[in-house]
């Protein structure tokens, strides 16, 4: 696949993400975050492994790419979505969104360090672009950053225990397509959360016989939307432009969370917020290569 179609499906996935944003809290206000975390990502699980079978690409796992899908699950799934709502608890939304703007650059430091994969001079540039747009936009809403907490550290735990799952899933991807991991890794992580939730959240289970009926249509939109066609687009493009190019669209997702307020929960957009996507749009340009390969073909134009 050429890779200006693997970055539109990355942007895809981030509209998908950001605008999932507002799904979330509604769902979260009625049913416990892990109790709820569960069984969105196992319907997630039931989607991906339809999409897969109707595409003919489902197949059981070898004993090996069992190991990457379990460690996989426990770091992408249970790791991350367990700490990100333990953390949104004890910190706040300011604290939390400066945090998970370090995604990008977690990334290319690990894929640097692990995978010996060095990103270049422009893209490094490029990742310090984006972490500045996605501050600007955090900043603009007023709250200020708060002291350090608890709940900056399970935040913090989140987005690293995610940028190593997504190292997992750049080797398993060799063997192994990362869509047909996806399903496996929801499937693992689904039931490993649910057991966590009785623990954790007992009783939660009988409240969903008490929510109303637009509850379950959010449920469906966030699980098989925001969840299952999210999550597997973005690790199978995690598999082909690797995880440290791949990572720089995240920096999308806090401008469509942005665009999404506006657009359903009726927010304001202001002078900062308008810069912080300048910011964004150039880190992603210039991190992701794009911006390297357009001068390239610039170069070779010109020689021919």
């Amino acid at each position: 696949m050429k890779m200006w179609k693997v970055y539109v499906i990355l942007v895809f996935v981030m509209m998908l993400w950001g605008f999932n944003l507002p799904l979330l809290k509604y769902l979260v206000s009625q049913i416990g975050p892990v109790t709820m975390t569960s069984f969105r990502i196992l319907l997630a699980a039931i989607v991906v492994f339809a999409i897969l079978a109707t595409m003919k690409i489902l197949r059981l796992p070898t004993k090996q790419e069992w190991k990457w899908i379990m460690l996989g699950g426990l770091l992408n799934v249970v790791g991350h979505h367990y700490f990100l709502t333990a953390g949104l608890t004890k910190t706040s939304g300011t604290n939390a969104g400066l945090i998970l703007g370090t995604g990008p650059v977690l990334t290319a430091i690990l894929t640097s360090l692990i995978l010996r994969n060095y990103p270049s001079k422009i893209q490094w540039l490029g990742v310090l672009s984006g972490l500045i747009g996605v501050s600007s936009i955090v900043l603009a809403g007023g709250e200020g950053v708060a002291s350090g907490s608890i709940g900056d550290v399970f935040v913090f735990i989140s987005i690293l225990v995610q940028v190593f799952s997504y190292l997992v899933i750049s080797k398993a991807a060799r063997t192994l397509d990362p869509r047909v991991m996806t399903a496996y890794m929801f499937l693992f992580g689904s039931t490993v959360l649910f057991f966590i939730s009785l623990v954790q959240e007992p009783g939660e289970l009988l409240k969903f016989a008490e929510v109303p009926h637009v509850f379950w249509l959010i449920f469906a939109l966030s699980g098989i939307f925001g969840t299952a066609v999210g999550h597997m687009l973005y690790n199978y493009s995690v598999g082909i432009a690797g995880p440290a190019k791949a990572a720089i669209f995240i920096n999308f997702n806090t401008m469509f969370s942005l665009l999404g307020s506006v657009l359903f929960l009726g927010e304001v957009l202001a002078v900062r917020h308008l810069v912080g996507l300048v910011f964004i749009v150039a880190g992603v340009i210039l991190g992701s290569g794009a911006a390297e390969d357009l001068w390239r073909k610039r170069i070779i134009a010109k020689d021919e």
